[in-house]
């Protein structure tokens, strides 16, 4: 069922929806980075963090090989200029996850429509 919704409410109503989108969205990718990181120590799977203000959420890794094991880029001399991780892991895995969430966030944008 539709929500009625006055002209001058618009804006805070679709605020909101988006900022839960964006939360929602945000979430969801931590949750698949941290399930698809590689573990040898586990330490850079535990060390995914997250940061979501109103209309940003951001998800990182300060760990020092993050970038190669995520990227494979910067290899360390030892990887001999190759990529390569104990479970044969897909550089850019992060990235790949983002566009998957694309069509999640669609989705999501769908079912908070409804509801409005």
């Amino acid at each position: 069922m539709a929500r009625k919704i006055r002209l001058d409410q618009i804006d805070d109503v679709m605020s909101e929806a988006v900022s839960a989108l964006v939360a929602a969205t945000t979430l969801e990718w931590t949750e698949r980075v941290i399930l698809a990181t590689p573990v040898d120590t586990g330490r850079l799977r535990a060390n995914w963090q997250t940061s979501i203000k109103k209309f940003e959420g951001t998800v990182f890794n300060n760990v020092s090989y993050a970038e190669p094991v995520c990227f494979g880029v910067n290899l360390p001399p030892s990887w001999g200029k190759q990529y390569r991780t104990k479970q044969d892991t897909v550089a850019g895995f992060p990235a790949l996850i983002g566009k998957e969430l694309e069509i999640y966030a669609r989705r999501q944008y769908e079912i908070i429509k409804r509801t409005l």
